[in-house]
């Protein structure tokens, strides 16, 4: 850093917009199109805050933070996800990305986000910052020979292609699976809203949308949908691209699949967008008779802002507990407390508690609390990796309480 000037961290500019740019091309590679000059008008773009770093006038580091809600335990969760996140060669080990993201954090609290996730290029790095990694975004290839020997459904359910009126119904289904699972976007904010004109169409972004649907006419229920694009090719090194294959039952899933599996002679394989990896295999494959597939997971880390916001909104399981925690790490001043966890009949409330002893707290760190409160760690094992610390009386209640739901994420970017 310059000798005759402290580093400035602040909102960026759309001044700053062009060197911003220069930054990201140098830390993420440079784009085959150049993106053109934006809009002030219309800059930033819906639910982008995008922060930079100076030092004497300088743009030496940058982020955006994405705003969205996020499913976990049954409830929408304001999120503050991080994208972007970069720091000029030259000025990298010098101190400035902690306080830069520790700005950005402290307006995401500040605005009422509750919990914070990123895509890290180094784990290691953002674990300083109180984050862990509690699931993984994949691309699964699965060869069409994995395809092949699905089971045809049950008599009844079969598929259709997707019109614009079906759009309502596929939303309730997202939702249904979504809200069941930790980790998932809302698909309330732009830009993942599920437009009509966006999933099917002419200028639709997908070649099709595939339902699943069990009845006719007025008692026709969907049951699952599948959003796919064809490609180019017409040889087995094609690649059907699917984003989405949610299903409610396994029949469901079987039809999806199927459909896909009728590309056989024009394909080699599909490529679908899912989770899996360090949280259990998505449950849309687990119908498969062969699990031949392979991917490369990309980690999504969580944090959270605000403690009693994350827990006390959650719907868990009816258990009946009273569990006095705290949170103690010196590398997330933000988030150090004590507090009384009570649950009962679904409902989590989260009390400010300084009275217990130490000794009676079960305590985290914060990404011991990221880890078992995701469901993507036991108490146990957060114990083994110095996550969590005091008695383990409350362990199982704790893991009762959060446990029980897939990690399932999306790419955001």
């Amino acid at each position: 850093m310059s000798s005759d000037a402290r580093p400035e961290f602040r909102r960026t500019a759309i001044t700053d917009v062009p060197a911003s740019r220069r930054l990201g091309a140098e830390a993420f590679g440079v784009p085959s199109t150049p993106a053109p000059d934006p809009d002030p008008a219309a800059w930033p773009l819906p639910n982008i805050r995008p922060w930079v770093a100076t030092d004497a006038g300088e743009v030496v580091a940058g982020l955006g933070v994405r705003s969205f809600t996020s499913w976990f335990h049954g409830a929408r969760l304001p999120t503050a996800g991080f994208a972007g996140v970069t720091v000029v060669a030259e000025h990298r080990g010098s101190g400035l990305l902690r306080p830069l993201m520790e700005a950005a954090l402290a307006e995401a609290r500040a605005l009422g986000d509750v919990v914070s996730t990123l895509y890290p290029s180094s784990a290691g790095i953002y674990r300083g910052l109180g984050y862990e990694v509690v699931g993984a975004f994949e691309d699964v290839q699965i060869p069409m020979a994995a395809l092949a020997a699905v089971p045809r459904p049950a008599e009844g359910v079969r598929a259709r292609r997707a019109t614009a009126a079906d759009v309502p119904a596929v939303r309730r289904v997202y939702e249904q699976w979504a809200s069941a699972q930790n980790g998932p976007l809302s698909r309330d904010e732009t830009p993942f809203t599920m437009e009509a004109d966006e999933m099917v169409g002419p200028d639709a972004e997908y070649t099709g949308v595939s339902l699943a649907v069990r009845g006719a006419g007025a008692d026709e229920e969907v049951l699952g949908f599948a959003s796919w694009s064809r490609g180019q090719g017409y040889d087995r090194t094609n690649t059907i691209e699917v984003d989405d294959l949610v299903a409610l039952v396994p029949d469901a899933a079987r039809v999806l699949w199927r459909v896909l599996a009728s590309f056989t002679s024009v394909a080699g394989g599909v490529q679908v967008c899912t989770s899996g990896g360090w949280s259990g295999i998505d449950v849309s494959r687990l119908v498969l008779p062969d699990h031949a597939a392979t991917s490369a997971p990309r980690p999504y880390m969580l944090r959270l802002l605000d403690v009693p916001g994350a827990l006390g909104a959650s719907r868990v399981a009816p258990v009946t507990a009273r569990v006095p925690f705290a949170v103690v790490d010196p590398r997330t001043p933000d988030l150090e407390g004590a507090w009384t966890l009570e649950a009962a009949d679904g409902a989590v409330r989260v009390s400010p508690d300084d009275a217990a002893t130490a000794g009676d707290r079960l305590t985290f760190t914060s990404a011991g609390l990221a880890a078992t409160w995701a469901g993507a760690q036991s108490t146990a094992n957060a114990r083994l990796a110095g996550g969590v610390s005091g008695p383990d009386a409350h362990d199982a209640l704790w893991d009762a309480l959060w446990g029980g739901r897939q990690v399932h994420v999306r790419d955001y970017f």
